[in-house]
């Protein structure tokens, strides 16, 4: 069945691989990210695959253009069936040099921005008695990491926010689940490593025990059962892409 899906943070890595295949599933799927060119290209991918797909740019710690941006998805679209928020920030500050700003920035893009696309999707939802909505959390926020209390707390606050949502709206037929991720190989991870501040896969892979990285598509996979009518009473759940490095 065709349902309309929203994709925070589509235009690249991820994000990207999860509007794809959300659109290869028949879904017609509304890409939103910062970048107006990476969102429209995303775009252009995904309805290559499937039926309808419309690239927007939005900033999704912004209230407003959040509100606009799913006013544009029903108006185009139609009224919002899954969410998917896989838009954030992630970068590397040992907690005594993180600024008040550098902090606030995180919580805005990372929490808030999931907090007001969920809020924002959350009436079509009700209204259909259906939805399902997935948070793109990280095993940051389940164990921390070096250098990142920052990105942790904010995806720390992402999994305890989906474990909320799911016991407030389980009963009105929606679902909400967290993927965190570990290591995934992107363009974001390619471009720490070549600035120093992530060691090489081969470092990367002995906390592995798959054995290698994660790809954008293991991510989908899961977010495409997730998404299903199938995935009907799996909520609330944190079910980690991870390749066994976080148990």
């Amino acid at each position: 069945m065709s349902r309309v899906a929203v994709v925070t943070g589509g235009g690249s890595g991820v994000g990207r691989s999860i509007a794809v295949r959300l659109a290869a599933d028949g879904h017609r799927v509304a890409i939103m990210d910062i970048n107006a060119d990476a969102a429209a290209e995303a775009a252009a991918e995904a309805q290559a695959q499937g039926d309808q797909a419309i690239g927007l740019r939005v900033d999704v710690a912004d209230e407003d253009s959040v509100t606009a941006a799913f006013a544009e998805v029903r108006q185009g679209l139609g009224p919002v069936d899954i969410l998917v928020t896989s838009a954030a920030i992630s970068g590397f500050t040992r907690l005594d040099k993180i600024t008040l700003e550098e902090w606030n920035r995180y919580l805005a893009v990372n929490l808030t921005g999931t907090f007001l696309s969920v809020r924002a999707a959350l009436s079509d939802m009700v209204a259909a008695h259906w939805g399902r909505i997935v948070t793109i959390s990280s095993a940051a926020g389940q164990r921390g990491a070096g250098r990142q209390a920052h990105y942790s707390a904010t995806k720390g606050g992402v999994i305890a926010m989906t474990k909320s949502i799911a016991i407030d709206y389980a009963s009105k037929g929606i679902t909400a689940n967290t993927v965190p991720p570990f290591v995934i190989d992107t363009p974001m991870l390619r471009e720490q490593q070549e600035a120093g501040k992530l060691p090489p896969a081969e470092y990367l892979l002995q906390a592995i025990p798959a054995g290698r990285l994660g790809s954008g598509d293991d991510v989908a996979e899961l977010c495409s059962y997730l998404c299903s009518d199938g995935a009907g009473y799996v909520t609330g759940q944190v079910i980690g892409v991870n390749g066994g490095a976080v148990l």
